[in-house]
């Protein structure tokens, strides 16, 4: 017997329903890679940012994740290079679908209960998605986000509802816009860290601080 449609189990109905010790046998996503590209490239290299957001609330099948990675990774390695950009995908299936099997053949009803006991065994896992939520990011440089914004529509085709594809005003994966970035870093209160970067603010001692590294607010200043 193949496998049930998503379509099935597409709208949020029930609790969470994780693995875990009591929900046993569960087979694994189909989805293992969730970062994809230059990953080990700093946070310098790449300023642009492009999201897809789901905008529908509803489970996303580990299928329907990996078809998608493949679609958008396929597309951008293609037109802007496997070295230009670095995919992530932002949500993970946790959530498990249960599948109470009938049988169909001649005299089945001899061999089974029905809906007697039908809780059902573990049949494969999704992703809960909220309206709003990134499902997928992808992060470049400024000549090529017209490129991941293509990339990401035709991985959208990939998924069920709707969703929309938003060009971020941050740098890369960071929290800071594009400008406040570039105006910290000037100022030296930018640490890079792998993908990301942390602020340098103004509390604790500065006893503690590297040379170079204590910034005192504008309020004691003036």
């Amino acid at each position: 017997m193949g496998r049930r449609p998503a379509r099935c189990y597409r709208q949020i109905k029930n609790k969470p329903y994780p693995k875990s010790r009591y929900c046993r046998g569960v087979p694994d996503p189909k989805i293992r890679i969730y970062d994809v590209g230059m990953k080990k490239k700093g946070v310098d290299e790449f300023s642009h940012c492009v999201h897809l957001v789901s905008w529908e609330k509803e489970n996303v099948s580990s299928e329907a994740l990996e078809a998608a990675r493949i679609a958008c990774n396929k597309y951008m390695t293609k037109h802007a290079g496997k070295d230009a950009f670095h995919l992530r995908v932002r949500v993970h299936p946790f959530h498990v679908l249960r599948i109470n099997k009938m049988l169909s053949c001649a005299g089945a009803d001899r061999l089974q209960t029905g809906m007697r006991g039908a809780f059902g065994k573990p049949q494969g896992v999704c992703a809960r998605v909220a309206i709003g939520q990134v499902l997928l990011s992808v992060r470049c440089k400024a000549n090529n986000a017209v490129h991941a914004t293509e990339a990401l529509r035709r991985a959208k085709f990939k998924f069920p509802g709707r969703q929309k594809i938003i060009e971020s005003r941050k740098w890369g994966f960071t929290k800071f816009n594009r400008n406040d970035y570039l105006k910290l870093k000037s100022e030296g209160r930018i640490l890079p860290d792998g993908v990301n970067a942390k602020l340098l603010g103004c509390h604790g001692r500065l006893s503690n601080r590297a040379p170079g590294q204590a910034f005192l607010s504008d309020d004691i200043v003036a």
